[in-house]
């Protein structure tokens, strides 16, 4: 396949980076829940996959996938993939969604917590194959430990909600792809740092990154990175048709084992430094990590992706 993305595709996730360079950079991320939030509402950002009988944009999951590539190189904090792509397809139809002004969460089947529950306006809630909304005041969170500072965890119980009308999955699945996006992002954003870090960081003389075996572990880190992004690409393109399950679950996998891999490599590169409180390189780390597990493991994505190809379960 030869696929590239068009201008008004590129020019997107350019402005996108642009506000983020200035609304969220490192140091946001130790102070602010949602930094750049405000700003990219502005942008009509989470308005974008709305039809525009509610004020949105109409776009498809393939225009908006370089920008978000661009909230997971960023790493944005905040409900971004749960606001900006599955609320479009579940709550088309809520006041302000595309003002940014609703804020939604998402508790995915198969997940005991859901994160950034505690900014959410209206919480969704799936089980059983089917979803329901819960407004906030309806909800009750207990905080729960989790790996990333900037994405917390939280225990949800309820005591009312509506059922939504509409099919889940469909909108589990560009949640699915949406999310391998951010991880290539993140994973780029890894390589970059580490590759930039194994310049200038010096031993017996010479820089790290003209020893052979740092550079190999920065080539695999590349090549998973080059790997994942067209897995990512054509999930977003077949999200509606038959292979759209098997699609996003082969994307994910790769994303995910992508971003892992650039946290491990980075986690190398930098040494011990590059887990301590100074250095902001954390927090890549920590959103590698909590989103690879997020909307599915890679180990589960796998294993459905064997059981689509093969027919037959482990």
């Amino acid at each position: 396949m030869n696929f590239g993305f068009d201008d008004d595709q590129l020019a997107l996730a350019a402005t996108v980076r642009d506000v983020l360079r200035t609304h969220c950079p490192p140091g946001s991320l130790r102070s602010q829940r949602r930094p750049a939030w405000e700003q990219l509402a502005g942008l009509g950002f989470f308005g974008l996959l709305l039809p525009e009988a509610a004020d949105g944009l109409g776009l498809t999951l393939v225009d908006v996938l370089p920008a978000l590539e661009e909230t997971g190189r960023a790493c944005l904090p905040g409900p971004v993939v749960e606001t900006a792509v599955v609320a479009p397809y579940l709550l088309a139809d809520v006041p302000k969604l595309a003002s940014g002004a609703v804020c939604v969460g998402v508790l995915p089947p198969g997940q005991a917590y859901a994160a950034d529950a505690d900014l959410a306006d209206l919480l969704v809630v799936v089980r059983d194959g089917g979803a329901r909304v819960i407004p906030r005041q309806d909800v009750r969170l207990a905080p729960r430990r989790g790996v990333d500072p900037c994405r917390p965890l939280f225990e949800v119980t309820f005591s009312r909600s509506e059922p939504l009308p509409v099919p889940v999955g469909p909108a589990l699945a560009r949640a699915t792809v949406a999310t391998a996006a951010q991880l290539v992002g993140l994973a780029r954003e890894l390589l970059s740092v580490t590759v930039g870090y194994a310049r200038v960081r010096t031993q017996f003389g010479a820089p790290i990154g003209s020893f052979q075996a740092v550079k190999h572990q920065l080539a695999d880190v590349a090549v998973a990175v080059e790997f994942a992004a067209p897995l990512v690409y054509r999930a977003a393109l077949t999200v509606e048709s038959d292979s759209g399950d098997r699609d996003a679950s082969a994307a994910k996998a790769a994303a995910g084992e992508a971003a892992t891999l650039a946290a491990r490599v980075a986690l190398q590169v930098h040494g011990a430094i590059g887990y301590t409180e100074e250095l902001d390189l954390r927090f890549w780390l920590a959103r590698a990590w909590s989103l690879s597990a997020a909307y599915g493991t890679t180990a589960a994505h796998r294993e459905r992706l064997r059981t689509a190809i093969t027919g037959r379960h482990a």
